[in-house]
Order: C-alpha cells, then sequence, then structure tokens
C-alpha cells in the first residue's frame, strides 16, 4: 500500500518495493488529485506495472544522450546528418547539436546588422520538458515547412521520421513515460501519431546515348573529370564510392586474358579514416569495354594513399568538391548532369537494354525493390506475354463480330 504525504505544499507518495522504500512527487497541492494518482499508482503495482506517472526530462539531456548514442552506432557522416536535423527542430537547445564554431583571428569583424533576421524566425519545437512535446506541436513544425519553406512530402516524412526515432529511443532506452500517450496502435511515441505526408511516385534522370558522348566530349580537356564521369556512367557507382577507389580496386586485365576486369567497391582505412559501402556490402562491378577505353587512357597521379582519383591537391576528394569541379567544368556547355544522374544512367540503360532488376541490383549495390521503383518501367516488352490468355483466334472472332 501506498500513502500520502505532505512536504511543503505539495503532496509526495510512499511506497515499498522490493523490501525498499520509495518516494513519488505528485506535484500537486490539490488533495483531489494526489488521491486520484494514488489509485492509478495502486492500480498500476498491482498489475506489475512500472511507475505509471509521466516523467520530465529537459529536452538538452535527451538529445545529448541521443546524439552520444548516434555518435557510436553510425558513421561520422550519418550522425552528423541527424544532428542537422535535430537542430532544425529543436535549434542549439544543447552543445550536442550546435554547430561546432570555426577558430577565430581574434579580429573582430563589423557586423552586419540586418533588419529582419530570417534564420531567428524559424520556429521550432519548444516544450518545457521532452516529455510534454504533444502530436500537435510535431504535426504543427512540419506542416510549417511544407507550408512555407516548400518542402518536399519525402523530407517532410523524414523529419517525421526522425522525431520518432528520438521517441522510440528515448522511451526504450531511458525510461520516458509519455503522457496522455498511452497504448493504441502507434504506442506511446507522439511523432507515430503524426500522419504521413502521401509521397509521389519517384523520377528519375538519365542521359541517352547521345547525351552520354556529349557530356564526355565536354570533359575532354580535363581527363580526370572525364574518367571519373565515365565511371560514375559505365559502372554505377555512387559519388562516394568513386571518391575512396584506389589503385587496388582497378584490376585491368590483359585484353587477351579471360579473366575479366572489375572494379572492386569495398570497404577499406585510408589515413585512419574507415570509409565502407553505403549498404555495409562490398562488391565488384565489371569493367565494360566503352569504360575500358577510358580507364587504360587515364594516368592515376602519384599520392601517398593510394587513391585513384585523388583530388588536385593529391588527398581525398571531398564529395561536394567534386560535384562543385563537375558543375564548372559543365557549366560552359550548359549541361547540368549530377552524378545520381550518372548512376541512374547506368541502371536505366541496363534496363532498357532488358536486363533483369535482380542483375541490376547487385552490379548497383541496391535492394531489388528499389531498382523496381526506378527501372521497371524502362525493361522493354517484359511483360508482353504475360497479358495473353485465352484462345486468342477466338479473341480475334470476338472483336470481329463486335
Amino acid at each position: 500500500m501506498a500513502h500520502l504525504f505532505k512536504r511543503g505544499k505539495r503532496y509526495h507518495l510512499k511506497y515499498s518495493l522490493g523490501g525498499k522504500q520509495k518516494e513519488v512527487a505528485l506535484r500537486t497541492d490539490s488533495l483531489q488529485l494526489a488521491k486520484e494518482k494514488k489509485r492509478q499508482f495502486e492500480s498500476a503495482l498491482a498489475l506489475g506495472n512500472e511507475n505509471p506517472f509521466p516523467t520530465q526530462t529537459p529536452i538538452a539531456e535527451v538529445l545529448t544522450a541521443y546524439v552520444a548514442a548516434i555518435r557510436a552506432r553510425k558513421s561520422a557522416k550519418s550522425a552528423q546528418t541527424d544532428i542537422y536535423y535535430l537542430r532544425e527542430i529543436f535549434g542549439s537547445v544543447c552543445d550536442a547539436v550546435t554547430i561546432t564554431s570555426r577558430k577565430t583571428t581574434g579580429r573582430k569583424r563589423p557586423s552586419k546588422i540586418s533588419q529582419v533576421d530570417k534564420r531567428k524566425r524559424l520556429p521550432i519545437i519548444e516544450a518545457t520538458c521532452f516529455e510534454a512535446i504533444t502530436p500537435a506541436q510535431i504535426a504543427a513544425f512540419i506542416e510549417f515547412k511544407v507550408r512555407d519553406q516548400g518542402l518536399k512530402p519525402k523530407t517532410a516524412n523524414h523529419y517525421r521520421s526522425i522525431l520518432r526515432r528520438v521517441f522510440n529511443w528515448a522511451i526504450e532506452e531511458k525510461g520516458l513515460r509519455i503522457p496522455n500517450c498511452n497504448g493504441g496502435r502507434h504506442g506511446n511515441n507522439p511523432a507515430a501519431k503524426v500522419r504521413p505526408y502521401k509521397e509521389q511516385a519517384p523520377t528519375i534522370r538519365y542521359l541517352s546515348m547521345s547525351q552520354i558522348d556529349e557530356q564526355l566530349h565536354v570533359l575532354r580537356f580535363n581527363p580526370r573529370l572525364q574518367t571519373m564521369a565515365a565511371v560514375l556512367i559505365y559502372a554505377g557507382l555512387r559519388r562516394e564510392e568513386l571518391l575512396w577507389l584506389t589503385t587496388d580496386d582497378i584490376i585491368l586485365s590483359r585484353l587477351t586474358s579471360t579473366r575479366p576486369s572489375m572494379i572492386r567497391v569495398q570497404a577499406k582505412t585510408i589515413n585512419g579514416q574507415y570509409w565502407q559501402p553505403k549498404t555495409k556490402r562490398n562488391r565488384a562491378v565489371p569493367i565494360s569495354q566503352a569504360l575500358r577505353q577510358h580507364l587504360d587512357r587515364y594516368t592515376s597521379l602519384e599520392n601517398e594513399h593510394g587513391l585513384y582519383f585523388p583530388s588536385p591537391k593529391g588527398e581525398l576528394w571531398d564529395p561536394d568538391n567534386f560535384s562543385a569541379d563537375l558543375r564548372k567544368a559543365n557549366k560552359a556547355a550548359n549541361l547540368q548532369w549530377a552524378c545520381l544522374d550518372y548512376r541512374h544512367t547506368f541502371g536505366s540503360q541496363l534496363a532498357q537494354k532488358g536486363v533483369s532488376l535482380y542483375k541490376i541490383s547487385i552490379l548497383m549495390g541496391n535492394s531489388p525493390e528499389i531498382c523496381r521503383k526506378h527501372y521497371a518501367s524502362l525493361i522493354p516488352e517484359a511483360l508482353v506475354d504475360e497479358v495473353e490468355f485465352g484462345d486468342s483466334q477466338n479473341s480475334d472472332i470476338s472483336l470481329h463480330r463486335a
């Protein structure tokens, strides 16, 4: 049995569990409310449940612990992406989600005074504690992002997914108890109770054969960028997979040899930094004759890390810097193709050739379901024979009589 007592002006509950005396703050000075909470608490103990009262944990405390957890389990880039979304949602509420400041020279620069600081006007989710965040707050925040900032449904759903993961972790790992979210189809997670946006069918861009020739011709005066674009187009690699290639990953067999030439996309450590493919699975992509011509003409610059495509400084190329250099080279020719378009070109051209989606998924390091979403509509005449049934001759007669 539990009994009530007052400490100051507020009621507390004292009970015994496992031979130990424990106390719970009821956070009320009303005797009627205290008695009702006492009844709920005793009912929960009788059913073998834990403390039914919601916890009150500062948002900063939850985010600090969550960021530490994802940094231990995810890659640095993946964790940093999640931290960006957390900062957009909650603001710089703690050091864990605050942008690391750069070193300054010590000289103060004159501050630019603007009439409207748009950054400060952006809404964030605020509450007295993490448990006080409601589905209505989450829905209103995402709705603003969609309505006023033009977020696509897929990105809006990603915000919802980030919050759902944080709440699940907080409930399971930190033992948070959320009020007014008991049971139901979505459990105790308020983010899961927010209705997701309906996403549009995926659309992709890819190059035709004439556009491939045009793209590679535009880059003819920059052999390194030309060869890198050729690898993306003819091997379907992701951008980071391309930049992390080493000389050991490119296997160029003799033309008279029966051993195929291959590009190995595999995990590796360079300069103390570990990297692995996005799907955490190594794979090998055969080198086509068209790609072999580019690789035979290319000579990799010597560098201490053995990179096949080092940056102009002989180091690992930053992905954003590589994309910027590629855009700059294409700008003069008014071309706007991106690395993802090159990768989709590989999958799309194979699909139009009649290669099975399963084989395409193996070559590209994707799941068959992803390849089906992107390339199923491009497979020529794949299902023509599947729609025929019955006696075709009788069908012709029926159509003639009609």
